[in-house]
């Protein structure tokens, strides 16, 4: 099956660079990035709760074991297989109650996961935060690699953070100032965020 990637062109990097040069030169360095999105909601709802606070490396061997533990990551096998098989993924108690928290409101209906994609930002991000362990930046990361939303772009992600930070020459950032930039990167930040995280990944 074909790895589906984020789509994202030269009408986006042109604007970036025109509106941050300093970050237009880290475009020109790294040049075109690949990061795989997940249409199916669900799975990637599951997905951006087993990444909370955990490496990107350290999420691809978790998910990589849940995947082969219930197969199709659907509402349903997820209800199917016990907690400790769950666990034995390598998830958290607390995760897995959200995971379970979660597939029980998309199968009893609860949850109508499929009108997300009819919802504004804002109201996606007050849906899901409504669900028990789905905080902001679990709902920001559907809204990127499962939507891809434009323009979203994580404050609470510590990778963003020490994009920022390094691409800038910041030792710390404060909200405001991430809110300056933010709105440089509009209506692209989303775009602006795989750099910050390519950024924040030079040796």
């Amino acid at each position: 099956m074909e790895q589906l990637i984020y789509q994202y062109g030269k009408t986006e990097t042109d604007a970036l660079s025109a509106a941050d040069p300093v970050l237009g030169a880290a475009i020109e360095r790294i040049g075109p990035i690949e990061r795989a999105v997940m249409p199916d909601l669900f799975e990637a709802l599951i997905n951006a709760i087993a990444g909370q606070q955990i490496s990107s490396k350290a999420l691809a061997t978790v998910w990589a074991r849940l995947c082969d533990a219930v197969g199709s990551v659907t509402p349903n096998n997820l209800l199917a297989i016990g907690e400790e098989r769950l666990r034995a993924c390598g998830l958290s108690g607390r995760k897995v109650q959200y995971m379970r928290s979660v597939a029980q409101a998309v199968a009893s209906g609860a949850l109508d996961i499929h009108s997300l994609v009819d919802k504004t930002d804002e109201e996606v991000i007050r849906t899901l935060t409504a669900l028990p362990g789905v905080g902001q930046w679990t709902a920001e990361m559907l809204l990127i690699f499962s939507l891809q939303r434009p323009n979203v772009l994580a404050y609470d992600d510590l990778g963003i953070r020490r994009g920022m930070c390094r691409l800038y020459g910041m030792d710390t950032l404060k909200k405001a100032q991430f809110d300056v930039y933010y709105a440089r990167y509009t209506p692209y930040a989303t775009v602006a965020g795989l750099y910050l995280w390519a950024v924040a990944a030079e040796p």
